[in-house]
């Protein structure tokens, strides 16, 4: 009795293990997730449901494609232009979960994988734009229908799809297709070993330090993460310091020991340029040539003319026309600040790039008795967070309500749910990662989404699911996140990226998006008040005494506001010029980047101790992909949130809900409903000027 009991038991045992099995291949992409708001099920998801769900979502989105070909009904908007816009659902769905996840978790899992799919993505892509008999249905519609029957937003989808095939070679002769293809898929590969490249040479470089007298200058908390980060990488006893911005940038501005500031910053500027297996300056070199061959084939003189037809600027000429007009009184500036710097060290002493951000903060202290590790304990993270958060509700009415529920990408990210000033409707759901992980999370910060926001069949506007990303220090210890002020203004700067996301009311897919010389408008317009007195006196106080921050500092902060802009100008536009030249020159084949990129430097009179905000084998922007020829496009947009910024301080009311809600309802709501020119115009009710700019960055008195 006992064995047949214990056969029958083995034998349930094994079913169940078998029904369990089965359940857990469930691939999380193939069904609808079952929380309030349909997040992605992070700890379900594996690399093979990535693989699985792509392979599916491209096979389902040629049968959509398919359907809308073989469609025997005559070709109108609803058959054709908003099929097509719908099409490919579970492939998107993947995909924005992905490359979310690959970009903040760089595991080799993922980055294998990654590498993989980005070659057949753009297979997909191009037999999808390069369809003549899809197109032949779009050019039906748009020659046949009566635009006066459409919506703004119907418009505009109507003319950006039919303006995206000719665009990407639609038109061209067979074997020039086929020449394309191999275009797309050759660049695509590059930059994303590119990418890859940078990640990697980033995250292995340390900075070992083995005597506690070369840590002099730097603060308690600094220190201790260092000794941390030491400890995880089995090196008890000593300190490690790295090349993402959380560690390097306040080892530069902070450590005494000027040997080993120019160690580490010189490992910094060479990321990707130490002939090793992740050097870079042939891929610079391979994707530039490629890009200039994919527009002379597509019928552009070079490749800033591809890009920059579709964007603001809309040629070359006006992008050097502004970067012009702002570099003459920044490098002037800089070369004041320069200056300054050497009158602390003498004339007798050069100094160099890695010692600009050591001096400058000693100028400061010097002209204003002010400096960041004064001013970082009455920055602590959440503080900061609360502090946007309370701002967001003054402007618009919004409040931010913490969901601990919502299923998340990494145990630190914390989620809330954005609430409209009705106090009922919510507008979407946000995702905040905001500390560092050296070696899997790619550098800097950037918001991005799960799911941008649409109407789905019945009406219904689908809620967006949008993530800011950061690189600050982690907590150390019962010492929490401190920020500097510039990291404090980095997530303001993408907290604007996120709130254009959630407040979006467009319809449908293809009409979210707006030019990049736009898109950084929302996000620079909501640093302007990151240190207005008002806001600083509710969310910066101490984070042991809970003292809000001094009047006195607050003083300060104002008077050293425009301090080390000419630096921070100069550094970037040095790049955008970098990433202009290499987009316009006649004969990339012949570059040699470390020649070509002193040459752009030097030629303009960039002085020696400043190098561009990043150099060509680091300069993700550029050779990733999503700025190529496109880096101007943060001062291009400051011109307009500087203007922006002035509509509220024209009102002695840096809250006045009335411009709020203008700003509200003619940038963020719109997508790209309407041209960019025209949706500010609407705003604003004049086109703007650089005078703002130059005011905020206390350049306007320099000619």
């Amino acid at each position: 009795m006992k064995k047949v009991n214990l056969l029958l038991l083995t034998v349930l045992t094994l079913l169940c293990m078998s029904a369990c099995k089965e359940k857990k291949q469930v691939n999380p992409f193939f069904e609808k997730w079952e929380n309030a708001y349909e997040v992605p099920p992070f700890d379900r998801i594996t690399v093979e449901n990535y693989r699985e769900a792509f392979t599916k979502g491209m096979q389902e989105h040629e049968a959509e494609i398919a359907a809308i070909v073989d469609n025997q009904e005559t070709p109108d908007f609803q058959n054709t232009i908003a099929a097509l816009d719908a099409s490919g659902a579970l492939l998107s769905k993947v995909e924005y979960v992905f490359f979310a996840e690959s970009s903040s978790n760089g595991t080799e899992e993922n980055l294998k994988l990654e590498s993989e799919i980005i070659p057949v993505l753009t297979k997909h892509g191009d037999k999808i734009i390069l369809n003549q008999q899809l197109f032949e249905k779009i050019k039906y519609v748009k020659e046949n229908t009566d635009t006066t029957a459409l919506t703004a937003e119907e418009k505009m989808l109507l003319e950006k799809t039919y303006k995206d095939f000719v665009r990407n070679g639609v038109n061209l002769p067979e074997a020039d297709r086929e020449t394309l293809k191999k275009l797309n898929e050759e660049m695509s590969g590059l930059e994303n070993k590119f990418a890859q490249n940078v990640l990697n040479e980033t995250g292995s470089y340390q900075l070992v330090i083995e005597n506690e007298a070369d840590l002099a200058g730097l603060s308690a908390d600094i220190i201790a993460g260092a000794a941390q980060r030491a400890e995880k990488a089995g090196l008890t006893g000593k300190w490690v310091f790295g090349l993402d911005n959380p560690s390097i940038i306040p080892f530069l501005y902070s450590d005494d020991n000027k040997e080993l500031r120019d160690k580490i910053f010189t490992a910094y500027l060479n990321r990707c340029n130490n002939n090793n297996e992740y050097d870079n300056k042939e891929i610079v070199k391979k994707i530039v040539v490629l890009r200039k061959q994919k527009a002379n084939l597509l019928g552009y003189k070079d490749f800033t003319g591809y890009v920059l037809e579709r964007r603001m600027a809309k040629n070359a000429a006006n992008v050097y026309g502004l970067l012009d007009k702002v570099w003459t009184p920044a490098l002037a500036k800089a070369k004041e600040e320069l200056a300054g710097m050497q009158s602390i060290v003498g004339q007798g002493t050069p100094l160099k790039s890695s010692d600009w951000r050591y001096y400058s903060e000693k100028l400061k202290a010097q002209k204003y008795n002010l400096s960041d590790e004064e001013l970082r304990p009455y920055f602590k993270a959440e503080n900061v967070v609360k502090g946007l958060f309370w701002v967001t509700n003054q402007l618009y009415g919004i409040t931010f309500n913490e969901k601990t529920d919502i299923p998340k990408p990494n145990k630190d990210v914390q989620t809330f749910v954005c609430v409209d000033k009705d106090g009922v409707t919510e507008l979407g759901v946000l995702f905040v990662d905001l500390y560092a992980r050296p070696g899997l999370k790619t550098v800097g910060a950037w918001c991005g989404t799960y799911r941008d926001t649409y109407q789905d069949s019945e009406g219904k506007r689908v809620l967006p699911l949008t993530y800011v990303v950061c690189n600050f220090t982690s907590p150390v210890g019962d010492t929490p996140a401190l920020l500097t002020p510039d990291e404090t203004e980095t997530f303001f700067h993408e907290m604007g990226h996120a709130l254009h996301n959630l407040f979006k009311t467009t319809k449908y897919h293809a009409t979210c998006d707006v030019p990049s010389d736009f898109v950084e408008l929302p996000s620079q317009f909501m640093e302007h008040w990151a240190f207005e007195p008002p806001v600083l006196a509710y969310y910066a106080t101490h984070y042991q005494t809970g003292e809000v921050i001094p009047q006195t500092l607050v003083d300060k902060m104002q008077a050293a506001s425009k301090f080390g802009q000419g630096f921070a100008t100069t550094e970037y536009l040095a790049a955008s010029y970098l990433d202009m030249d290499y987009h316009v020159n006649p004969s990339p084949e012949t570059i040699n980047v470390t020649e070509f990129e002193a040459k752009t430097l030097s030629d303009r009179g960039l002085i020696s101790q400043i190098p561009p905000r990043y150099r060509s084998t680091y300069f993700k922007h550029t050779f990733e992909g999503g700025y190529a020829a496109g880096y101007y496009s943060y001062i291009w947009s400051e011109v307009l949130d500087a203007d922006a910024y002035e509509a509220f301080v024209e009102t002695g009311d840096i809250f006045n809900k009335s411009v709020a809600e203008r700003f509200r309802q003619n940038i963020l709501a719109q997508g790209g409903t309407y041209p960019a020119d025209q949706m500010y115009l609407n705003f604003r009710g004049k086109q703007p000027t650089i005078a703002p700019l130059l005011k905020y960055r206390g350049l306007e008195e320099i000619k």
